[in-house]
């Protein structure tokens, strides 16, 4: 008997009497009846212990909620001079256990510093014997950085034509429109987007540098007429969904004017893009799929096929039939035909078809790429929005992270499992620098193999049997070995965000929301191209466009890299 443990009603008191209904002490004659009856007793203690902690966990909520309404604060979240004990784990993460120790090699810098100048240092010929000999030259390279300022007073020629009655004035250099020249507006952008630094503190750092700038000025340099950056991480976005037919993506929140909202991230080794919506549901990741483009509607074949998997009800099927398969509507006028053809349909029913018919569409049109495998959690959201997905495996394994035993022989059979969980993930490492059919062939049984384990823990087995049933996309790394075992990449990529958020708390405006998106995007992709993020901005202030566009740097990487091998099998 298995036991299901389920996200329950916290108002709702849970029946444990069915472990036991039908256990008989008179029933025990023999060492296995006594055995299966230890068993259940084991599993209901397991049970209870969860209950208990999501009962506490509860009631000091709502105590901390009472508290709240009356004007007082919570129970503060002090974490504990030392570590939880091992028989109770509160960290979730299996980082610890997917990467492997790798020896520590410092390799040398020197070659990647840029030279700015040489100076040649000469030996006091005092100091010097009569049989010295000159042996060249030994470099030692010093790193350095000037702050200063560089305040311009410009003298324009001016002219009056009496004859047109018109003055002639002499123009600024690029760059140097507005009261802050290219080194200013490039260094509030990087201060703010790639180093994480606050307003106030930006403006302090310049205090102490001898630049007066105001907060009004700063926040429009960081956020106004900066069509320029929104056009390139547009072109940066679709040159890296070009790049590859795989990419990760992840999503985290973000305050916009002190409402949450939905920070979305998709990226490859290429590139980082940030696109934030007030929404994180399945047409939000596909808006953000299209980055933004207008949504459009198609009930083709596909359609059918995903309303066919959602279980739509026939009738309403056969009430969308006379819609033509190959028209393309707008939302606008899909959402009028359904309120036509179907307007019987519920809330869920009615958005199930918007899904179905967007993705079909996504899927049909040639003016954008369209992604064909997708790394990610198991969120719901991401689910058949791509031909293929590929699952995390470290999110799977947090799971198991999860499960908290009380009793001693639990815990041991959970790290045994675990012991065999990531000894099967290092095999699909193994496999990935190396990939064979005869391996994929027999990864795969084996996969069935571990995840068919059952064992005396109820919460274990339900766990084991959950990931069995992702077997399809845990294991896509069979089929393309090239795509990561885990989604880190994109997790990462939120951290920032998360990070950027607990010091500038989020944008307060649509411009200031774009310009989150945009800067942040191009420094990290910046960063994985290895281009100066500094020099990059300075370089576009300036407009002197001596560095060539980041989407073009993608481009040519990707022919060097070749992300879709298996895809385009020599």
């Amino acid at each position: 008997m298995v036991f299901v443990y389920a996200q329950r009603d916290r108002n709702a008191r849970v029946d444990h009497s069915p472990m036991l209904e039908d256990f008989d002490l008179n029933g025990i004659q023999d060492v296995e009846h006594a055995r299966q009856g230890l068993v259940r007793l084991l599993n209901l203690v397991e049970n209870l212990a969860l209950e208990n902690r999501e009962l506490r966990e509860e009631n000091q909520r709502q105590r901390d909620e009472i508290n709240r309404l009356k004007g007082e604060q919570g129970k503060p979240n002090i974490k504990p001079n030392r570590p939880s004990p091992p028989s109770a784990p509160r960290n979730y993460s299996s980082e610890r256990e997917r990467r492997k120790p790798h020896e520590r090699q410092k390799r040398s810098k020197v070659n990647e510093i840029k030279i700015d100048r040489d100076e040649v240092l000469w030996v006091d010929p005092t100091q010097l014997p009569p049989d010295a000999e000159f042996k060249g030259y030994e470099p030692v390279v010093v790193q350095d950085l000037r702050i200063q300022t560089d305040h311009v007073r410009f003298l324009k020629e001016k002219y009056y034509s009496a004859e047109e009655r018109k003055t002639y004035l002499a123009e600024l250099p690029r760059g140097y429109e507005g009261e802050f020249g290219p080194g200013v507006k490039a260094m509030v952008i990087v201060l703010y987007f790639a180093v994480t630094t606050s307003e106030p503190k930006i403006l302090e750092f310049f205090a102490h540098v001898g630049v007066s700038i105001s907060e009004g000025e700063l926040s429009n340099l960081l956020i106004k007429d900066q069509d320029g950056f929104h056009a390139e991480k547009d072109a940066v976005y679709e040159a890296g969904l070009r790049s590859s037919p795989w990419q990760h993506s992840d999503d985290t929140k973000t305050r916009v004017n002190g409402v949450n909202e939905h920070c979305h991230t998709v990226c490859n080794p290429l590139y980082t893009v940030y696109l934030t919506l007030a929404k994180k549901d399945r047409l939000a990741v596909l808006d953000v799929f299209t980055n933004l483009r207008p949504r459009a509607f198609r009930l083709n074949a596909e359609a059918y096929a995903s309303l066919g998997q959602v279980n739509l009800p026939t009738y309403l099927l056969m009430a969308l039939q006379p819609l033509p398969p190959d028209q393309v509507w707008n939302e606008a006028e899909f959402t009028a035909l359904l309120d036509q053809y179907v307007p019987d349909a519920g809330a869920q029913q009615h958005r199930h078809i918007l899904e179905a018919a967007a993705v079909a569409a996504y899927h049909a049109q040639q003016e954008f790429p369209v992604i064909d495998l997708l790394i990610c959690d198991d969120a719901g959201q991401f689910k058949r929005l791509t031909a293929k997905l590929a699952l995390c495996w470290v999110h799977d394994g947090r799971h198991y992270k999860k499960l908290i035993p009380v009793v001693a022989h639990h815990q041991a059979v959970l790290d045994a499992f675990l012991d065999r969980y990531w000894a099967f993930y290092d095999e699909l490492l193994t496999y990935k620098t190396h990939p064979t059919p005869e391996e994929a062939a027999r990864l795969s049984p084996a996969f069935d193999t571990l995840f068919s384990t059952v064992t005396s823990y109820d919460a274990l087995d339900d766990r084991i049997a959950k990931t069995r049933a992702k077997k399809d996309a845990l294991l896509m790394a069979l089929k393309h070995p090239e795509i990561p075992l885990h989604n880190n990449p994109a997790e990462l990529e939120a951290r920032r965000r998360v990070r950027k958020g607990d010091v500038s708390f989020g944008p307060r405006t649509e411009d200031g929301k774009k310009a989150w998106d945009t800067f942040m995007s191009l420094a990290a992709t910046a960063k994985k191209l290895g281009v100066s993020f500094y020099q990059y901005v300075y370089d576009r202030v300036s407009r002197a466009h001596a560095i060539p566009s980041l989407a073009d740097l993608i481009r040519q990487r990707a022919e060097q890299l070749n992300l879709g091998a298996s895809w385009n099998p020599p």
